[in-house]
């Protein structure tokens, strides 16, 4: 059950490790600057655009292409938040409209982003920074039904590496385009931008009805979006840098760069340094809209000069906006583009950052994600402080310090949706050694002198077993939900074990993340089992005796099963490599030690006593070491 298990989260990994770019409120406001850029008549021609592709919509669309005074709570939707919505909320151009258009959860999702960009605008360091996302992504899993499953195992949203440094602009263009390469940014740029030029045209040329007019402009407009979703994620630090790699490698390296930023240079000779999702600054945002400025001025032009058009490919689908599934393609489909429609593309993209070079010499550093499946070690020193011994007669409370070590194995989710996440999921098994607790068997004042001989609890060892699994609602429940929903409803899985990993349906075990380290209250997503007296045979005790004098001991042998329940942790350290990782681990626990199996050894022929179980709450300090198992990934 454990593998089926891990195998499942397995499989909501590969379909929630596409690295979206900028969120939500960041493409929203790069749209918005690119827009207020546009020059008086160009500015006026969107406006006339606009105000065609919104008849018949006008309780959803908002009056103004650019609404700068919009913000929480919005009952319309404006130009602006069409590159928003696209890729992240939608699959293709057409999905990307139809959400717009005709469901309730979008306006739901543009509130919460609107708070979102309120928080990030106020968060005053890091820490405060992944809170306001942890929240937003939270209530996205709440108000998009479709956010995690929407996320591909693609790289669309990445920039292909660069396979050497002779490569030029114009031959790597040409090169994420071809039919049969892996989708990619520029590519999907390229596609959507040369579907709205190849529209925009026909507005120009081709006498239409009001009715038509409205909806080829609509449809125009709705790839000429989707297509700026793209192309303002080609200033995004992280998908600049993390363009390599298998899952995790591209993760960690994204995250990584999105906060430190990364030095690049623009296929023209620019220099700038790019910070990334939800670390935008202002001169981000007004250096990308630079170039999404360029790809408006291409559209709006293409509508307004009177030429013959340019063939489109699918004459009878022109009304409709591109069906291109970003989410379920791997590779570029064939499609021809006309030589001023490619040379048009490729113009807006020699703005673009150049993107990094492939594995091997010349590489930048890159960073892992804890993510995908691992083996390890897993050493810990701990103290518990306890009740009393088994005895009911030893009520004196005390000290048991231990060690423990195991193997580790399991699959690492931490940071799926953001650092807050945690899906780890794991089963340790090893060895424990307990010392003699500080509690004497009796409460006579010479018990003292015989040390460790006379202690309640005597040193023994156990064999050990741990295990992690996040929940849903309560403890256990993905080991039940997982299989059924894997049948009934892959998508209902995805976001049930998406919202496991970033707290459960009620986000109390969501990680908080601090300027001096991680903590998180995990009561009931991890429990440990100490089995003592299976090792070298039952484990013997002094115990007062049941009858006689008050100083009599009896000698009794017993198993005992011990429950370790960790409350909270705290992880202060952490550091990877690109197949490992390390990390400190500090937990709060508590938990019981059950008796079984009470045999008397001395006197042999009385009944065996009665015996308690003992309570205790503790410290457990742990090294959790883990080495990832990966696919080697060639880029194309």
């Amino acid at each position: 059950m454990i593998k089926k298990i891990l195998l499942i989260l397995l499989l909501v990994i590969n379909f929630s490790l596409a690295g979206n770019a900028w969120v939500y409120p960041e493409h929203r406001d790069i749209a918005l600057i690119a827009i207020k850029k546009l020059d008086s008549a160009h500015r006026a021609l969107l406006n006339r655009l606009w105000a065609q592709a919104r008849r018949g919509y006008e309780s959803r669309l908002d009056e103004s292409v650019a609404d700068f005074a919009q913000g929480e709570h919005p009952k319309y939707l404006d130009y602006a938040a069409f590159p928003a919505i696209a890729g992240d909320h939608s699959t293709s151009a057409d999905d990307m409209l139809f959400n717009v258009l005709h469901t309730d959860w979008i306006l739901n999702v543009a509130d919460v982003t609107a708070r979102l960009k309120i928080g990030l605008g106020s968060a005053k360091n890091r820490s405060e920074r992944e809170g306001e996302l942890r929240n937003s992504d939270l209530r996205l899993l709440r108000a998009d039904p479709d956010y995690v499953s929407r996320a591909g195992s693609n790289n669309v949203h990445f920039m292909l590496a660069r396979p050497s440094t002779n490569t030029t602009a114009g031959s790597y263009f040409d090169s994420c385009y071809i039919a049969g390469v892996e989708v990619n940014l520029v590519g999907t740029y390229k596609w959507f931008h040369a579907s709205a030029l190849l529209k925009a045209q026909r507005l120009s040329s081709e006498d239409l009805t009001p009715e038509k007019r409205s909806e080829l402009t609509l449809s125009a407009m709705a790839d000429e979006a989707f297509a700026l979703h793209f192309l303002e994620d080609a200033f995004a630090s992280g998908h600049v840098a993390g363009i390599w790699g298998n899952a995790a490698l591209r993760k960690g390296t994204h995250d990584y760069y999105d906060e430190h930023g990364l030095e690049v240079t623009t296929w023209q000779g620019e220099r700038l340094v790019l910070s990334g999702d939800a670390y935008m600054r202002p001169n981000d945002a007004d250096r990308c809209a630079e170039t999404v400025l360029l790809s408006l001025l291409q559209f709006l032009d293409a509508a307004s000069l009177n030429k013959r058009p340019a063939k489109y490919n699918d004459q009878a689908g022109i009304f409709k906006p591109d069906t291109f599934n970003i989410a379920k393609a791997f590779y570029m489909p064939a499609r021809q583009l006309d030589t001023d429609v490619r040379d048009q593309t490729d113009m807006v993209l020699m703005t673009t950052p150049v993107p990094g070079l492939a594995t091997g010499l010349g590489e930048i550093p890159r960073f892992r994600a804890e993510i995908g499946p691992f083996i390890g070690i897993a050493p810990a020193g701990r103290v518990s402080f306890i009740n009393g011994g088994f005895s009911p007669q030893q009520v004196t409370t005390g000290m048991v310090p231990g060690l423990e070590v195991a193997a580790h194995i399991g699959l690492g989710m931490d940071g799926i949706l953001n650092e807050s996440s945690d899906g780890l999921a794991f089963v340790d098994l090893g060895w424990r050694l307990d010392g003699a607790s500080t509690i004497k068997v009796g409460h006579e004042a010479g018990y003292k002198e015989f040390g460790t001989i006379l202690s309640a609890v005597p040193s023994r060892e156990a064999f050990y077993f741990r295990i992690r699994l996040p929940y849903y609602v309560i403890p256990g429940d993905l080991i039940i939900l997982g299989p059924l929903l894997l049948i009934i409803s892959p998508k209902s899985l995805n976001n049930v074990v998406s919202t496991a990993g970033a707290g459960g349906l009620i986000p109390w075990q969501t990680g908080m993340v601090t300027p001096i380290g991680r903590f998180q209250f995990i009561l009931g997503r991890e429990i440990g089992v100490c089995f003592y007296g299976t090792m070298q045979g039952p484990d013997s005790f002094l115990v007062p005796a049941a009858i006689g004098e008050s100083s009599a001991l009896d000698l009794i042998s017993l198993h005992s099963t011990h429950l370790d329940f960790p409350i909270l942790e705290y992880r202060p350290v952490r550091t990877f490599s690109k197949r490992q990782s390390a990390s400190i681990v500090i937990q709060l626990n508590a938990g019981v030690d059950i008796p079984r199996k009470v045999k008397m050894i001395e006197p042999a022929d009385v009944d065996p006593v009665k015996l308690k179980s003992i309570w205790f709450v503790g410290l457990r300090l742990a090294f959790d070491w883990r080495y990832y198992y990966a696919k080697k990934r060639t880029p194309k």
